[in-house]
């Protein structure tokens, strides 16, 4: 049944593909005169007249976005410029080129930063663009998240390089992760799938907290993290770049794409990189990160009749090898002599939408589709796993509307399809057959999702979804989004809704493998529950010409349902099992943006984190777990933006450790650990087509003492490379450059 399952799926996967609620996209070019040349405006406001839809230009002044259906009226403006007001009838590539205003008063107009808090979305909303991602580094989805408040992103140990996200206090694990709106990074791709995606090939990041809309699922426990790659129709004709670093790491990204018609477009991304030296700064003779080899490729066609039909159909390919532990450890198989980690990873992809919008434009269908296969091959010292994961998922959307456009419904249904065949041996020296942990999970369902909307004023958005899970059986996913404008410049938000997630414990924690700890499954394990509600409010304010925005949250998740991981019960054990008692998340953050003179940018945000869970019997704080988080980034960028000066401060408040009293003394660890800072800064400098970066990363060089247990002693008791809560790698200097031939 499965077999025939997921080859319906592929075969569906090939033939359509679709926008999100929306299946049609429009492109374009935004760009203004200055001393008579046109020059791309960066984060200018693009947005359909009377509804929320709209979006941002990215680093090159071009733009993606979603049809309205309903509303052929698109609104281009940026300050300093006379807005625009174009009547759409084809999805035609638009390049439009505002002018300047003519005002008697002097107006002074200041770069867009490159992320923003959408003013639009009822969902709490943050876009990262293009010239964002360009602060920093950023080699992967990983490395994008730097300069961003609400997002943190840290190792998970000290050995495999793995690392994980955190968001509203909660790890990645509760956040949905999508590709161009589509679930992808499930079960076996959690603890690395951050490092899947290469920076050169993101064209933006939107970060939603929160429960989320129910179209995408029943997922989501607190919020979204979407990626929207470059596109054949805007992307550039040519790009290349080049990177490289003090420890070791080189790295090279090549993409192109090609317009064979007016109608047909593809592109190609290719990457690969390379890590080829041992590092190990704190002389416990393990690597403080794992040699590294990844090559990464994607072909994407788009298709668009502009009658109404378009579609996007594509393939990816991951090859990935990384091997720790032991300095001198330099093998493919495991050794009962010298510890080492080896973790092989093949991964396919391939996705596919189209939709149609209907002659009237008020009307519109769409299918989304992705198949994936993940193979991993790994060992952690004595410890052996191999596994693999087949993933289908397609998702069909009627959208529509009752009377007018203030009243607008999507409907349709979806199905999630993931088959994980899951080995494990804890020594690969005994006779004992390895444990195996093989699971079959098809989620079909259905939703239906109601918007209301009094344009510049109020939107309301309420949806259901009911869901039928074959081991869980059949449940219901309600959720409501509400968002107001008290006056132009203040907007207020709430949200509340629950979430499901299926528990993967091996496949998304095998980075646990890496220590002397036993895992211990329990039997029975129930599906994760929890509910979720927030508020913030945005207020706006001008000062100086300027705009100051300050945004003000609150969100908490309660868990029904939750697998614990436990690290306190037993030292030499980690044990998985149902919540009995309490688990819930307290999060607040304050962020404010405003630029304070002209080109000079500032971020500030402080957060404090409230997280605790019913552990070993006791209800405690939640372990690795900041309890606050502050930070700041400053960004510089000269006249005619020539070049451009970046720099960030991280500041992390402590947190409780697991449990290590029982161990020597020479391998215990404090209860909890102290707070800590890193600094980033960049100089980056632009020529017409290509731009050089320097940068330097941890700027302070605080890494954390003695981060492995016992590496003196691998094959022992108590060896363990989990208890990671701050910087594993010390002081790195970066430089790269960037190429690229734009469109016209």
């Amino acid at each position: 049944m499965k077999n025939l399952l997921f080859g319906f799926l592929f075969s569906v996967n090939c033939l359509f593909v679709a926008g999100q609620a929306a299946p049609i996209e429009l492109s374009g070019s935004v760009k203004g005169k200055e001393n008579g040349k046109k020059v791309p405006l960066v984060g200018a406001n693009v947005y359909w007249a009377g509804t929320q839809v709209g979006t941002v230009t990215d680093l090159d002044g071009k733009f993606t976005i979603s049809s309205s259906g309903v509303n052929k009226k698109l609104v281009i403006s940026y300050i300093g410029y006379q807005s625009d007001t174009l009547s759409i009838r084809k999805n035609d590539f638009l390049d439009v080129v505002l002018s300047e205003e003519q005002l008697d008063e002097v107006v002074v107009a200041g770069r867009k930063a490159g992320s923003h808090l959408s003013r639009m979305d009822p969902i709490l909303s943050q876009k990262i663009t293009g010239a964002e991602l360009c602060k920093a580094a950023c080699c992967n989805l990983s490395e994008s998240f730097e300069t961003n408040a609400s997002v943190d992103v840290s190792y998970s140990d000290a050995a495999t390089g793995a690392k994980q996200i955190q968001l509203l206090g909660l790890s990645g694990n509760y956040v949905q992760m999508l590709t161009e709106n589509m679930p992808n990074f499930r079960g076996l791709a959690t603890a690395y799938g951050l490092g899947y995606i290469p920076g050169a090939w993101m064209s933006s990041i939107q970060i939603s907290k929160g429960t989320s809309t129910v179209i995408n699922g029943f997922e989501a426990l607190t919020g979204q993290i979407n990626v929207e790659y470059k596109k054949p129709v805007n992307s550039e004709k040519f790009f290349i770049n080049l990177f490289g670093n003090s420890t070791g790491r080189a790295e090279g990204n090549v993409n192109g794409s090609i317009h064979i018609n007016d109608k047909l477009s593809t592109a190609i991304l290719s990457h690969y990189s390379t890590d080829t030296r041992v590092v190990d700064d704190n002389g416990d003779h393990f690597r403080d990160e794992p040699n590294m080899r990844q090559f990464n490729f994607m072909n994407r066609w788009n298709y668009n009749n502009h009658n109404g039909f378009t579609a996007q159909l594509g393939i990816k390919i991951i090859d990935e090898e990384r091997m720790g532990g032991h300095i001198d450890f330099d093998n493919s198989q495991p050794s009962a002599s010298l510890y080492g980690i080896n973790i092989d990873t093949k991964r396919y992809e391939g996705f596919a939408k189209a939709g149609y919008v209907f002659d009237d434009d008020l009307t519109s269908i769409g299918l989304v589709a992705n198949v994936s296969r993940h193979e991993q091959d790994a060992f952690y010292g004595l410890k052996t796993y191999d596994a693999s994961q087949n993933s289908a998922y397609a998702n069909l959307i009627f959208q529509s509307y009752i009377g007018n456009e203030n009243n607008k419904f999507s409907t349709g249904a979806s199905i999630q399809a993931d088959f994980y065949r899951e080995n494990l041996k804890q020594d690969f020296q005994t006779p004992d057959p390895a444990q195996v942990f093989d699971t079959d999970e098809v989620v079909p369902g259905a939703f239906f999702q109601y918007s209301y909307n009094i344009p510049d004023k109020l939107t309301l958005i309420a949806g259901i979804r009911a869901d039928y899970h074959n081991e869980y059986g059949a449940f219901v996913t309600p959720r409501v989004h509400f968002k107001y404008n008290l006056d132009e410049k203040t907007t207020l938000r709430t949200s509340a809704g629950i979430g499901y997630r299926t528990a993967k414990v091996l496949a998304e924690n095998n980075y646990l493998l890496a220590s002397s700890r036993k895992i211990y499954v329990a039997d029975g394990l129930d599906q994760e529950k929890a509910w979720n509600y927030g508020a913030n409010i945005t207020r706006y304010f001008d000062i100086a010409a300027r705009e100051l925005m300050v945004n003000v949250e609150y969100y908490r998740t309660d868990f029904v349902n939750q697998v614990v991981v436990d690290m306190d019960k037993d030292v030499h054990e980690i044990h998985f099992y149902n919540l009995d008692g309490k688990s819930y998340a307290n999060n607040f953050q304050v962020e404010a943006k405003y630029e304070l003179i002209k080109g000079l940018d500032l971020t500030g945000a402080w957060r404090y984190n409230d997280v605790k869970a019913t552990i070993n019997g006791e209800l405690q704080d939640r372990p690795f777990i900041s309890k606050y988080k502050g930070l700041a980034n400053l960004s510089y960028a000269t006249p005619l933006n020539k070049w451009q000066f970046d720099f960030t401060t991280q500041f992390n408040g402590s947190g409780r450790l697991p449990e290590t009293a029982s161990n020597p003394e020479d391998y215990q660890r404090s209860d909890k650990f102290d707070p800590y800072q890193v600094m980033n800064a960049q100089v980056t400098k632009f020529y017409r087509k290509w731009n050089v970066y320097v940068g330097v990363e941890n700027i302070g060089n605080y890494t954390q003492d003695n981060p492995i247990i016992a590496a003196d002693d691998p094959f022992g008791n108590y060896f363990d490379s989990s208890m990671i809560w701050g910087p594993v790698m010390g002081r790195r200097f970066y430089f790269g450059l960037r190429f690229s031939i734009d469109r016209d």
